[in-house]
């Protein structure tokens, strides 16, 4: 009998053992699982020399009203492109995604020069002007495209004391193209150069009619005006690490 007891005890205990072992396997896998997924979200993207920097790069627009209407202040992403600076032609293209301006967001009213905040049930409504048949039409139009011809230096520094460059290209909007000056400074920063600059264009230009309503007591203006807030890599191109979401 005792031998009997010995031996399921240490049946038991082979068991106890066993479960002991498996459980701390499976979570050393589900730690090393973890590990490899977090590893696989955090990657490097590379960009060659004058690529856009895509998650950094924004273009900010400044609206304002007649009547009653109220100012606005809108950000955009692009979707991708590239500038070669100092090229006579050929320098590249900016291809703006029309499906992600977004009006009145806190970052976007101070870059533009506005104070206090909107309410979330006004910018949905502005937003859906914005981006409805009546403006934008992104579901006709989805993109923008600004093909930039050449970007000659100049030889007077900017305010801030950094080279200037002059944009001359195209930019297609709404289905009309017209041609576009911009004049930018290019600040160099580890390995790559912020490139800020702005200009007036009017909206009826493109097709556009500007938004208003109550027979024109409230409205926008015409006239936008649009800045460009770009990184692009330099000379030896650029990494930029996207983190892991874990």
């Amino acid at each position: 009998m005792y031998h009997l007891r010995k031996t399921g005890l240490l049946r038991e205990v082979c068991l106890a053992t066993y479960v002991l072992t498996a459980l701390n396997t499976h979570a050393m896998g589900q730690a090393v699982a973890r590990t490899a997924k977090g590893q696989q979200q955090s990657r490097n993207i590379t960009y060659a020399p004058g690529q856009i920097d895509l998650g950094n790069s924004r273009v900010y627009v400044y609206v304002g009203k007649t009547g009653l209407g109220h100012e606005h202040g809108v950000v955009g992403r692009i979707r991708q492109g590239a500038i070669q600076l100092g090229a006579d032609q050929n320098a590249g293209q900016i291809v703006f995604d029309m499906a992600s301006f977004e009006a009145d967001t806190a970052k976007a009213r101070k870059y533009v020069g506005l104070n206090g905040s909107t309410e979330k049930s006004t910018k949905r409504k502005v937003n859906a002007n914005m981006r409805g048949p009546g403006v934008l039409d992104i579901r006709q139009y989805p993109t923008a495209l600004f093909t930039v011809r050449s970007s000659r230096p100049l030889s007077t520094k900017s305010e801030r004391g950094f080279p200037q460059y002059r944009l001359d290209g195209k930019l297609t909007l709404h289905g009309v193209a017209q041609p576009v000056r911009i004049t930018v400074d290019a600040e160099p920063k580890d390995g790559w150069i912020h490139l800020r600059g702005g200009f007036s264009m009017l909206q009826t230009s493109y097709g556009i009619t500007p938004f208003s309503k109550a027979f024109g007591a409230v409205g926008i203006t015409d006239q936008l005006k649009i800045w460009g807030d770009i990184w692009i890599a330099g000379p030896r191109g650029g990494t930029v690490t996207i983190p892991s979401t874990q």
